[in-house]
């Protein structure tokens, strides 16, 4: 195992898995309540759902696909490999994905329109990054008030008719260390100093570093492997209401 000081974090490496903890749960909050961006993953997280399973279900092929997830929110296998097969077992129509966000939009987890509606208060900039599907993700977007150009997720692609064409693989979020390199991004575009990552699994433990600090969530789910890495978790967005209201 080798271990790094990077600007206050302790980073390991461990069966090419990076994930960081803040030295202390008091510096992480610290970190969170002087964030100039909020980064949050959205299935299991803003969501109570994960978008895929969901849209797998709705196709008739749930339980092959949901086992598949576990795999990949567990760190197991790459994320894009993840993707790319359970989306070859869905294989899903356009009409399918817009019938699913009609009949069955997707569920916030309560607390999070409070807790985005006080970030935007204090001039926080928050954004969605995630591994799901930018269709879906624009609709909770919306929701919460959150401008779609602060909205990085996965595409899509239909042939013509309207059946399944694959997915966008040029995306950053399509791979495993993708929603750290949209951090990377985002500080370098905005020039950020400060960003936390809020989530529930492994894609989201990875982007920290860059992201200045990583917060847990097991509001909807717990992943063991996430809440032992995080020097901070919380099963409910009233527990960062709260740490705010501290500033």
């Amino acid at each position: 195992m080798e271990v790094w000081a990077i600007q206050r974090h302790r980073v390991i490496r461990r069966k090419n898995l990076s994930y960081c903890t803040m030295t202390t749960l008091a510096e992480t909050k610290e970190v969170f309540r002087r964030a100039d961006a909020v980064c949050f993953d959205v299935d299991s997280t803003v969501i109570k759902e994960e978008g895929i399973d969901e849209l797998a279900k709705f196709c008739g092929v749930g339980d092959a696909v949901r086992e598949m997830t576990c795999k990949a929110m567990g760190g197991s296998m790459t994320f894009k490999k993840a993707l790319t097969e359970r989306l070859s077992i869905i294989r899903c129509s356009r009409e399918q994905v817009n019938k699913l966000i009609t009949d069955h939009p997707p569920q916030l987890t309560p607390g999070i329109r409070e807790l985005v509606e006080r970030l935007h208060q204090r001039n926080i900039k928050v954004f969605l990054i995630s591994g799901g599907f930018r269709c879906i993700v624009e609709h909770v977007a919306t929701q919460l008030s959150i401008p779609l150009h602060h909205v990085y997720a996965n595409r899509l692609k239909f042939y013509f008719n309207g059946e399944y064409a694959g997915f966008d693989e040029t995306q950053p979020t399509a791979e495993s260390g993708g929603k750290g390199r949209v951090i990377s991004m985002l500080r370098e575009r905005h020039g950020f100093k400060t960003v936390v990552m809020i989530g529930d699994g492994a894609t989201d433990l990875e982007a920290c570093p860059p992201a200045s600090a990583f917060i847990g969530f097991g509001g909807n789910v717990v992943r063991p492997q996430v809440k032992e890495r995080s020097s901070w978790y919380v099963t409910s967005f009233e527990e960062l209401l709260r740490e705010l209201e501290k500033i």
